[in-house]
């Protein structure tokens, strides 16, 4: 299924008018100018003489890596050497207009360039500066450098497997989607603060930081006893019955992910076990075993296509486990526009905020590297280079 206006693009976004300048790499900075790319900002991507890494992480699908085309599209390609007087130059010239900046350098590094926020202050004051770091700017770790993983690990998430199991690791690069997602909550409240005093602010988001804020569901026993939690014991991690992956006939999954007593009731009494439901309502851990036995034996007697049919009217909250091949064909994908096939006939990740009225608009062009400068260059009154790689 086609979403020709999310396609082609068009005017009056939400961020319509907006100018960022995008110099980060990799997938948090990336996504964030990608969320405002999505919604109208005029993004330019800054890159360096040896391009966004992402552009040759992956095969590459009609020219460009899925990875490249899912956080990088709609922005346009500006190559610039930032070590350069030319370069530095040409920054300060766009900082002039710009409205936001992203980087991910390790800290201090724009500073010594001579383009940290400061200097962005004294020539724009509106200018919204954001920089996103593993750490932090300040403090301790500041300078070390690392990527999602690493925060994973200082912060504690890492040991938080299921049923006390050994770290593993991650299916998704948590700290990476937390921190960029606070940039980007961090961007827009600094431009709404911005329209009404004039100030723009700089944005300190670290990835470590994003990754606390969001254990509020775990950290009980941290700050009651200065223990860390037993996972047996906790819900999330399977000390619930019926928050539960369990394994069916076919070696495939099923979960059951709601352990509220309206669905534990809804479901035993379908299986003819509703003498089972007062055990859920004991405490989380051993104690629910025996309903824990039962399902992993229930389930182990259908298919996961047969469960996803039969559980499917029950009132109840489970979910087949899908590879992620099959996730992606579902109609659901679809019909919600986070599946996009463009032009070229590729399929690619839609934008997941959607609004009533001027929704957004994924602009499903990719920019070879340094497809702008030459644009960029003339615009702003500097000469064209030979090699510069868009001139040729």
């Amino acid at each position: 299924m086609r979403h020709p206006a999310q396609i082609k693009g068009s005017t009056d976004l939400k961020l319509d008018g907006i100018r960022v300048l995008d110099l980060s790499r990799f997938l948090p900075g990336p996504w964030v100018g990608l969320m405002m790319a999505d919604h109208g900002a005029n993004v330019i991507k800054i890159e360096s003489a040896e391009g966004e890494p992402t552009r040759h992480l992956g095969p590459p699908v009609a020219g460009f890596s899925a990875y490249f085309r899912n956080t990088q599209r709609g922005k346009k390609s500006l190559v610039l050497d930032l070590k350069s007087a030319e370069g530095k130059d040409i920054f300060k010239r766009l900082l002039a207009e710009a409205d936001v900046v992203i980087d991910s350098f390790r800290p201090g590094v724009m500073d010594r360039l001579g383009l940290g926020y400061e200097t962005a202050r004294a020539i724009n004051e509106g200018i919204v500066y954001c920089s996103l770091s593993a750490f932090g700017q300040s403090g301790p770790l500041a300078q070390r450098p690392s990527h999602d993983l690493g925060a994973q690990a200082l912060t504690g998430v890492l040991s938080l497997q299921a049923g006390g199991r050994e770290p593993a690791l991650p299916n998704l690069p948590m700290s990476d989607i937390a921190a960029a997602s606070n940039a980007l909550i961090g961007i827009l409240m600094a431009l709404l603060r911005r329209a009404k005093t004039g100030q723009g602010d700089h944005i300190d988001v670290s990835m470590v930081d994003a990754l606390v804020s969001w254990l509020p569901h775990i950290v009980s026993p941290v700050i009651e006893k200065g223990e860390s939690p037993d996972l047996t014991r906790e819900r999330l991690y399977g000390g619930a019955a019926f928050y539960e992956v369990y394994r069916t006939q076919d070696d495939k999954h099923i979960v059951l992910s709601g352990a509220e007593m309206k669905f534990v009731e809804n479901l035993l009494t379908a299986l003819g076990r509703p003498d089972l439901i007062d055990v859920c309502r004991k405490p989380w851990g051993p104690e629910q075993e025996p309903v824990r036995d039962f399902l992993r034996a229930t389930f182990a007697t259908r298919t996961r296509d047969a469960w996803d049919k039969f559980l499917s009217d029950k009132g109840v909250c489970y979910a087949p486990v899908l590879q992620l091949h099959e996730a992606w064909q579902q109609p659901l994908l679809r019909e919600r526009g986070m599946v996009v096939t463009g032009d070229d006939g590729v399929d690619n990740i839609g934008t997941p905020i959607r609004f009533a009225r001027e929704p957004g608009q994924p602009r499903l062009h990719f920019a070879e590297h340094g497809e702008h400068t030459q644009e960029i260059r003339a615009r702003l009154g500097f000469e064209t280079k030979k090699s510069d790689p868009a001139s040729s």
